[in-house]
């Protein structure tokens, strides 16, 4: 029983020896480490954060004149007797006259296509009237075609077809995903041109983007009118995007 009893005590005391100072030391220089690298972390944390908040946003503008490649033209025109059968003859005959004139013009037949016909009825004073209305559209690639032929629309005059208010010519620019790519980068530069003002002013330098919104494309007349009736419309066109850029500060 004694040895047993000596086995026991000596086996207690090798199972709660405190740890040498080799062992405190190495815990010691961890924990040191650790608060270190946890301190620096830290910091770096807040300075980024800080120099996140260091930004100027800007507007970029990019501007190009281009040609419109698609002509568009709608021709309207009517003709109202008291019998209807005479009101469809008479628009039957404009229309002969209008393919007939496009086609000494150089247009294609395909090019002349009739849109709607309307027919419609009242009477004056007890004697009834009948109106026949006509649409035919012209398209075309050939600008300068179309542009010579709007400059002579006075000679269907001179053939009896008199065009109502409402026929008039559009040009439109159909080429735009073409542009794009090359005017949102116009755009990009000239917002970091104005980043660069506002960072010289404060001393910083542009850094990079952190956020950047492309705004819409407008197509518009290059002179500023909008045609319609008694103002021509004109091929010659301004494209036009605004982007929103926010530049960090360095």
């Amino acid at each position: 029983m004694l040895e047993d009893s000596q086995s026991d005590t000596a086996h207690a005391t090798t199972f709660w020896r405190r740890p040498d100072n080799k062992a405190l030391i190495i815990a010691a220089g961890v924990m040191s480490a650790g608060l270190i690298a946890g301190g620096y972390l830290l910091g770096d944390g807040l300075l980024r954060a800080k120099m996140a908040d260091r930004a100027v946003t800007v507007r970029g503008l990019a501007e190009r004149d281009v040609m419109a490649d698609l002509a568009t033209w709608t021709i309207s025109y009517s003709a109202t007797t008291t019998n209807l059968a005479s009101a469809q003859q008479s628009v039957d005959q404009d229309t002969e006259a209008l393919v007939s004139w496009f086609g000494e013009l150089g247009f294609p037949a395909e090019a002349l296509q009739p849109v709607s016909v309307n027919v419609s009825s009242y009477n004056n004073n007890g004697v009834p009237q009948f109106t026949v209305r006509q649409r035919m559209s012209l398209r075309t690639t050939d600008i300068d075609r179309a542009q010579d032929a709007v400059k002579r629309q006075f000679e269907l005059v001179r053939r009896g077809v008199l065009l109502e208010e409402g026929s008039g010519i559009g040009f439109t620019f159909t080429q735009l995903n073409q542009i794009k790519p090359e005017m949102v980068a116009e755009a990009t530069r000239d917002a970091r041109a104005a980043a660069q003002q506002f960072a010289q002013d404060s001393g910083s330098d542009v850094g990079s983007i952190r956020n950047a919104t492309q705004g819409y494309f407008s197509i518009s007349a290059r002179d500023g009118n909008s045609g319609g009736w008694g103002v021509a419309d004109t091929p010659f066109k301004k494209v036009r995007v605004v982007t929103t850029v926010d530049f960090l500060l360095d």
